[in-house]
């Protein structure tokens, strides 16, 4: 991965993700599904400037879905959600992010 953008493409932003930030300082990210932790944990403080202690992965597989959905459609095609990884990064005491301002 050569770009800090490349292993870090979103955050993640629910309720519990930001319960996580709130609480244990523990942020969430969409990442790259063939980025390792090493890689993760380089590139959130290669475009944060904050102290990363430690890092955990998540794989989640894509589900099958209908595109139309209905009791009297026999003929639904069925197409797949996306594949994706989540890191859930944990900054040490004092360093935060800023996803958006407030006010």
């Amino acid at each position: 991965m050569r770009d800090v953008y490349d292993v870090i493409l979103a955050p993640v932003v629910t309720e519990k993700a930001t319960r996580e930030q709130e609480e244990q300082n523990v942020y969430t990210f969409i990442c790259h599904p063939k980025a390792n932790k090493a890689q993760i944990h380089e590139a959130v403080e290669a475009a944060w400037d904050v102290i990363v202690e430690d890092v955990r992965t998540a794989r989640y597989v894509g589900k099958a879905r209908r595109s139309l959905m209905g009791r009297m459609n026999r003929t639904a095609r069925v197409g797949r959600r996306p594949a994706f990884k989540k890191a859930m990064v944990r900054l040490s005491e004092g360093d935060h992010i800023e996803f958006y301002e407030l006010g």
